[in-house]
């Protein structure tokens, strides 16, 4: 038994990631290591022989202060999201995109596969459905962002074309549902956009507007355990990673 379960995480260690590109990420090794431990938990509980297994919690990414963009350039990308298009409708769509990869901290592909239904406006909350660990979430928005959403859905969106043919929510210019790659392109115009030289240079993805809103909120006080939930992580190891960022920089 011992034997399988090391051969079996040896082999997590080097399947690819399937949603994603690349391999697992140390977090969600230490994701599998945590169950692991917690069955042996569930069998000592109900008077089992637990499992001979002793697996080491992986090192988790150390991310730095380049990783973050700051509140100050967070609000220059979303006045910048006013004229990142000729077209009034696209500018709607990136204010809308920056919404729900910034201030809810979604990831991109459960950005990708929100659907209108998913925006619940009478509970301001967005539903993710497409979550990494499989467990689906309700994410928080304030009055501000809900606005932003709304304007989106009812002035932009209908302006795609085909776009009463999907309940994507996020709708290309070929009336399918925008992709992934579309997401980080939309980003990088925004980015140009500000016309900021230091920002364009950073080459920010879309997870670091996620990991921007996470080290945001640890800095503005917000429990780790909230933040945690807020950002759906199967356990606090994965949000740790953001504590060293919030604390104050020496000048």
């Amino acid at each position: 038994m011992r034997r399988d379960v090391t051969e079996y995480y040896e082999y997590l260690k080097q399947r690819p990631n399937e949603s994603y590109g690349g391999a697992l990420s140390n977090a969600s090794l230490n994701s599998h290591i945590s169950a692991i431990k917690r069955f042996n938990e569930y069998l000592k509980k109900h008077n089992a022989k637990p499992l001979p297994i002793h697996l080491r919690l992986e090192k988790l990414e150390k991310l730095d202060h380049t990783d973050i963009v700051s509140q100050e350039e967070i609000k220059e990308m979303f006045e910048a999201a006013e004229h990142s298009y000729v077209m009034r409708h696209m500018c709607l769509r990136d204010k809308a995109m920056l919404t729900v990869l910034y201030s809810c901290g979604l990831r991109r592909n459960e950005a990708v596969h929100l659907n209108l239904g998913d925006v619940l406006f009478g509970r301001n909350r967005i539903l993710a459905r497409w979550t990494k660990n499989g467990r689906e979430r309700h994410v928080p928005m304030n009055d501000h962002n809900m606005e932003i959403l709304e304007e989106y859905i009812y002035d932009g969106r209908p302006i795609f074309y085909k776009a009463s043919e999907t309940d994507a929510l996020f709708v290309n210019q070929q009336g399918g549902r925008m992709g992934g790659q579309s997401f980080k392109l939309r980003l990088r115009a925004i980015i140009r956009a500000t016309g900021n030289p230091e920002l364009m240079e950073r080459r920010i993805t879309p997870h670091k507007m996620r990991h921007s809103i996470a080290t945001h909120l640890l800095e503005n006080g917000v429990a780790i355990e909230t933040v945690s939930r807020f950002l759906g992580h199967s356990s606090l190891e994965s949000t740790q990673v953001y504590t060293h960022l919030a604390m104050p920089r020496n000048n």
